[in-house]
């Protein structure tokens, strides 16, 4: 039991500090970052804030909006269902609320991550136009940042543990609405990548952290994700004592 409650937590860990570190990388490219952070990417560029201050209070944002879904969706399901098990979802809605309630302190820590990462890594780009040998450097750096991403993502996410915000607003979206994850998370995507747009034509002019990157991340981390699972899932699983 201890032995895979370690490995549980090792993974946990090393996956969200994984995921830091591809997302930092992404930035430092110039090319485009992911649509999950792009908005508090590009408020960080253009007014001068701290990049992980900015993704702290975003994923802030992302957790009581998924409060207020799971509040909805269990209103609904109470309606549907009547009042036979009215206490027993009651506590279902605590426990619920409580996972999302912890992803604030996750963010705390994994935005801390993101800091000390922007810090150490140096930026890849110049202001200039880009030499060609540049423009190799960055493309190289920006698929081991999707590489990263996607596996940190999968480590984190296997776990079961505290999702990341960004994962976790769109679990709450897709059970809502009634989509698939998949289908919310592309829409999800758009709708971040839409809001970056607008806010860096109206107040910086040009585009700000959405490029070829940003497309290449919506399709690479996804497809990461299932290449690293289909190696490592059974494994992981059995290390660390998941249950399906």
């Amino acid at each position: 039991m201890r032995r895979t409650l370690f490995y549980r937590i090792l993974f946990y860990a090393a996956g969200l500090l994984v995921l830091a570190l591809g997302l930092t990388l992404n930035t430092k490219t110039g090319l485009g970052v992911s649509p999950i952070i792009s908005v508090a990417y590009s408020i960080s560029e253009i007014f001068d804030h701290n990049f992980g201050n900015m993704t702290l209070a975003l994923y802030s944002v992302f957790v009581v909006i998924e409060m207020v879904l799971h509040l909805i969706r269990k209103s609904r399901y109470s309606r549907a269902e009547g009042g036979a098990l009215a206490n027993a979802g009651r506590k279902d809605l605590k426990l619920i609320l409580l996972m999302d309630f912890l992803q604030i302190p996750l963010s705390i820590v994994f935005t801390r991550f993101l800091n000390v990462f922007s810090a150490v890594i140096p930026t890849l780009y110049s202001d200039g136009s880009a030499a060609p040998g540049e423009l190799a450097v960055r493309v190289v750096f920006l698929i081991i940042a999707i590489i990263l991403t996607g596996i940190g993502a999968a480590m984190s996410l296997n776990m079961r543990i505290v999702p990341n915000p960004g994962d976790g607003i769109v679990q709450a979206i897709a059970d809502t609405i009634h989509k698939s994850v998949g289908f919310t998370k592309n829409c999800f995507d758009l709708t971040n990548i839409t809001i970056t747009i607008v806010l860096s034509f109206v107040f910086a002019g040009h585009l700000v952290g959405i490029g070829v990157g940003t497309i290449l991340a919506m399709i690479g981390v996804g497809r990461t994700i299932a290449v690293f699972n289909h190696f490592t899932y059974a494994k992981m699983k059995e290390l660390s004592g998941v249950e399906e």
